[in-house]
């Protein structure tokens, strides 16, 4: 039988990359145009904290319903009021009213999603039917609910549209948990008496984060929307705050004499979406590429 060769002490032997260590998968063109749109959004809202053109708020009769140029990139509104800087204080709102939003659901969804995947049985059951409760009164109608009892306003929104959005994190969370607590790493943890909060905390959570980001980033478009869509009916952010949906709302009135003031809004509320979603969906095609190359 032959002997293997050996090799000297100080050899080296060269491995190709995915044999000695995993490749990272870059991130698609997809995700870098969702990235670019959302941080012009991002950019726009705090460059509007010190500076725009005109004052959003300040109306000028003698100014109404102007066209683009003349000093007002985009026109004014009816009541004299510089449209592209209301765009640049409106995003203010857009922003803080996802943020707070997807806060909230994060917050409240991801714990009761993990708990119900690391106890199961009756916890288990108790969030999947708190879950199906929430499901049934969207953000939409929620909100609507909010304004009636407490009045409308940003508030009510936020709270309305996060907690509309809870179940979406709850099923994603317990989903992805009952699949993590499969893994050896886990068992081996549960094997050494490590409690049921400890493994949902030190070892659960983390590998939650990937897909969590995703969620946000479709939780935060959906906010975008019913934000917008509130304060199209009145139950959104009160005025004089500037708000793309009430924008939309105040210019339909002059769709035959100014036609583009209600394109500007809505293009803002579409792109943003849009970014939002493109952004989603490159993290999404990410962690599924990591995965694969696991």
């Amino acid at each position: 039988m032959s002997q293997l060769p050996s090799l000297p002490d100080d050899a080296s032997v060269a491995f190709p990359p995915e044999a000695s260590g995993r490749r990272r998968a870059s991130f698609g063109t997809t995700f870098w145009i969702g990235a670019v749109v959302t941080g012009l959004v991002v950019l726009t809202a705090l460059v509007s904290l010190l500076w725009t053109p005109f004052d959003p708020v300040a109306a000028d009769a003698s100014r109404r319903l102007l066209g683009p140029g003349g000093g007002h990139v985009l026109g004014t509104d009816k009541f004299g009021r510089d449209v592209f800087s209301q765009l640049m204080a409106g995003s203010r709102v857009t922003l803080v009213v996802g943020l707070v939003s997807v806060g909230i659901a994060l917050v409240i969804g991801t714990p009761l999603g993990i708990v119900a995947g690391v106890r199961r049985g009756w916890v288990e059951e108790i969030v999947l039917r708190f879950s199906d409760l929430l499901l049934a009164f969207p953000a939409l109608l929620l909100a609507i609910v909010f304004a009636a009892v407490f009045g409308a306003g940003t508030v009510s929104a936020m709270v309305a549209i996060g907690l509309g959005s809870v179940p979406g994190f709850a099923r994603v969370a317990r989903a992805t948990t009952l699949q993590i607590m499969q893994r050896d790493f886990v068992v081996a943890a549960r094997s050494s008496g490590r409690s049921a909060w400890g493994v949902g905390v030190l070892h659960v959570l983390p590998n939650l984060a990937g897909l969590l980001l995703v969620q946000c980033t479709v939780t935060f478009s959906l906010a975008v929307l019913a934000e917008a869509a509130l304060s199209y009916l009145g139950l959104g952010t009160p005025p004089p705050d500037p708000s793309w949906g009430r924008m939309l709302h105040e210019a339909q009135s002059f769709l035959s004499v100014q036609p583009l003031l209600t394109v500007w809004p809505g293009v803002a509320i579409a792109l943003t979406v849009l970014g939002l979603n493109l952004l989603g969906d490159g993290l999404r095609d990410r962690l599924s590429a990591g995965r694969d190359r696991a």
